[in-house]
This record gives structure tokens, C-alpha cells and sequence, in this order.
């Protein structure tokens, strides 16, 4: 029988990382949940994941922090022995006209979304190398492509995530290891259940299917990619946003 993979998926506790997880734990990965806060939410997945029949570990660590992401890094390691799979997909937002956001706002946001998209990326790379193989998955935005009204700090952290991808998809070609990432439009998430009848309204006239995606889209997305069927594919964006973007 075909022995598991390892699978690092950052901001694993809740929304699209916790679904990522638990979805990549039904096909044959085993997990290491990294979460920030919230250790009760990490568990929970942790106990969904090993029913699926994963190895399930729970990591905190604070990605936006290069030591905090070295330690992180050598726990999988000393658990796992090997890391197949890295997903990033830990962020945050704080949305604000250019004239209003604080330069705080703009430096947090890059720390959390970006930095850590490259300390990860920087980190996996040295393992996959001398692995020769491994994937490298991360979670990019629509919003990285077309840019959006009080965004200007998530907008340059996702555009940020696609430069990277592209770059490192060329620099590690050679030793058999892929890097990609998604692009989701409007998913249904603890974030969008906060917004008012009219945002939603307008956001959904925006999507030619019609409805918010849900975080199973992405995860399904994240399956393939991590998948032998998708070993030719390097250097993508792959849009799951219901015709948003088209």
C-alpha cells in the first residue's frame, strides 16, 4: 500500500485552512495543523483529521515571525521525518482606504500574508531539495489579481504571493518540485457572514455562477494540485472563483 504523505498547512484552526486539512487528511496525508491563537479550534481539527485516519499534529506558531517559522519547520520535522506538502494559507486583513490606513495596518498586513508566504516557501525549500521532490502550495486572492476598493495592503500581499510563485516555480523546477497557487474570489467563511445584506448583493452580481463559493472549492483545488495527476503543473494561478475574474 502506498505510505502517507506529509502535508504543513498554515492558519489550519479555522476557515479555509481547517477545511484544506481535514480534506487533504481523507486523501492519504498525514497533517501538521499550525495555528496562532486559538489552540481549542486546532484540536477540533486535529480529532476530525485523525478519524479520517491521518497522523494529526498541532503546531502554534506565529508565521508572520521568521524564528517562529524555523521552529515550526523543526517540529514537523522531529515529527514527520519529511514534509511532501507545504499549503499557505495563513492570513489576516485590515481593510481601509489608502488615505486612512495607518502604515501599521500596511506593515501587519504584508507581515502576516506575505512575509510568511516567503519565510515558509524559504524553509520547505531546503527540505524539498534534498528530497527532490515535494509541493508547494499557497493561497493567493482575486483580489491579488484585479485589486479591490480598501484593500491596497491585502491586494499587494496576494499580488506579492503570485510574483513569488511564478519565481520559485522556476528555481525549483529541477529538483522535481512543484509550486502553484489559488486564486478564490467570494467564499462563504466566518469573514463573509459579517457583511450587510447590500455588500452581498453587489458582490454576487459580480460572480457570473451566481453564489459565494464554499471552502470545500478550494481544498478540492488544493487536493488535486497536491496530487500525482497535477505533476506537470508549475508556476499557475489557478482562479476558483466562480467566473469573477473572467
Amino acid at each position: 500500500m502506498e505510505s502517507r504523505k506529509v502535508a504543513l498547512i498554515t492558519g489550519a484552526g479555522r476557515g479555509i485552512g481547517r477545511t484544506i486539512a481535514i480534506e487533504l487528511s481523507k486523501n492519504r496525508y498525514d497533517v501538521a495543523i499550525n495555528y496562532r491563537s486559538n489552540e481549542e479550534e486546532a484540536l477540533e481539527v486535529k480529532a476530525i483529521c485523525e478519524k479520517n485516519g491521518a497522523n494529526a499534529e498541532i503546531i502554534k506558531a506565529d508565521v508572520s515571525k521568521f524564528e517562529e517559522c524555523e521552529k515550526l519547520f523543526k517540529e514537523v520535522k522531529e515529527k514527520f521525518s519529511k514534509i511532501d506538502l507545504l499549503v499557505n494559507n495563513a492570513g489576516i486583513t485590515k481593510d481601509n482606504l489608502i488615505i486612512r490606513m495607518t502604515p501599521e495596518d500596511f506593515q501587519d498586513v504584508i507581515d502576516a500574508n506575505l512575509n510568511s508566504v516567503f519565510y515558509c516557501m524559504k524553509l520547505a525549500s531546503r527540505l524539498m531539495m534534498k528530497q527532490r521532490s515535494g509541493k508547494i502550495i499557497s493561497i493567493s486572492s482575486v483580489v491579488g489579481l484585479h485589486g479591490n476598493p480598501g484593500q491596497t495592503n491585502y491586494s499587494a500581499s496576494k499580488a506579492g504571493i503570485i510574483g513569488m510563485t511564478k519565481t520559485l516555480a522556476k528555481e525549483l523546477a529541477s529538483r522535481n518540485i512543484t509550486v502553484n497557487a489559488i486564486a478564490p474570489g467570494f467564499i462563504e467563511t466566518s469573514m463573509t457572514q459579517k457583511l450587510s445584506e447590500d455588500i452581498v448583493n453587489t458582490m454576487l452580481s459580480n460572480i457570473p455562477l451566481g453564489k459565494f463559493g464554499k471552502p470545500e472549492d478550494i481544498a478540492d483545488t488544493v487536493v488535486f494540485l497536491s496530487s500525482e495527476k497535477a505533476n506537470y503543473i508549475t508556476g499557475q494561478v489557478i482562479s476558483v472563483d466562480g467566473g469573477m475574474s473572467i
